[in-house]
């Protein structure tokens, strides 16, 4: 039987507020505009004509997906045939990022994601899928300058103020998305080595599966959106457990949601957010 564990907060995160930045308490606009991003504020809110980087939010994905439990493993959202799974979580990407900034889709808006074939038989490693940077979040501060830079457990050379808790869509430190006090949900899948490249079978079968099933589906590699802390991480190209990019392997592929600290995935679930999230990913625009 599956269990999930939903703190009290799943309720406001899918109903509460608006994608205005400016809406949450978390946001604020001190950052903006530093590092070269272009800012204005003519809707009551900072905007940045940079915004090249977030984190999938909690409401957003419960939103896109209809479910409170989010997409679980299977990230396709209507794409179809080989390599829907890969299109599909870029496909996301692209809806969060134009909901939260209008005529910011059209980035080329990619999922921070690796799997072991991307639809001819090629393995993807996520990155590169990212483009060469620099990446800014939604209140124009700089997430980091290059590639070089995201090849550390925490990303260097960006905004000290992001750097141990990346904003979602809308510049709100994901840690504490709504401003009613911060929840387990660091947890962000990847399918990715320390090296940024395949974790194999951490891949949910190239992100297209979500029913729970570990002997078929494999377990999904994830990274940190913030640390936990606490030393090594979990298994062979797994870095720090603070990494970002790979931080440990979820119980499964279902979707599921954990708001509450557990201490690590819980070995009786199958679910993506068994250690701590809901199934969330990274998103990067190849275009600044």
């Amino acid at each position: 039987m599956r269990t999930y564990v939903v703190t009290f907060l799943a309720g406001c995160l899918a109903g509460c507020g608006s994608n205005s930045a400016s809406s949450d308490s978390g946001a604020s606009s001190d950052g903006a505009g530093t590092d070269g991003g272009t800012t204005t504020t003519g809707d009551g809110g900072a905007t940045s004509g940079t915004f090249s980087f977030f984190v999938t939010s909690y409401k957003g994905l419960q939103r896109l997906s209809g479910s409170s439990l989010g997409f679980g493993g299977d990230l396709r959202y209507g794409e179809t045939g080989a390599g829907a799974g890969l299109r599909g979580a870029d496909k996301i990407c692209a809806t969060l990022a134009e909901a939260s900034l209008a005529g910011s889709g059209t980035k080329g808006w990619h999922a921070f994601l690796s799997a072991a074939d991307d639809g001819n038989g090629a393995q993807v490693n996520a990155i590169d899928r990212i483009g060469s940077g620099p990446w800014y979040d939604r209140l124009g501060r700089l997430f980091a300058p290059d590639k070089a830079s995201l090849m550390s457990t925490r990303p260097a050379g960006g905004d000290t103020t992001i750097k141990n808790d990346f904003p979602n869509e809308d510049g709100v430190p994901n840690h504490n998305p709504d401003g009613t006090g911060a929840v387990d949900n660091h947890d962000m899948l990847t399918g990715t080595g320390s090296d940024g490249t395949l974790y194999a079978s951490g891949h949910c079968l190239n992100w297209t599966a979500n029913a729970g099933n570990k002997t078929t589906e494999g377990q999904p590699r994830v990274g940190h959106s913030w640390p936990r802390g606490g030393g090594g991480g979990g298994g062979p190209g797994g870095g720090s457990i603070d990494s970002w990019m790979s931080s440990l392997t979820e119980s499964g592929c279902a979707p599921g949601v954990n708001l509450v600290e557990m201490g690590g995935p819980q070995a009786n679930s199958n679910t993506v957010g068994s250690g701590g999230g809901y199934g969330g990913f990274y998103c990067f625009a190849t275009t600044p």
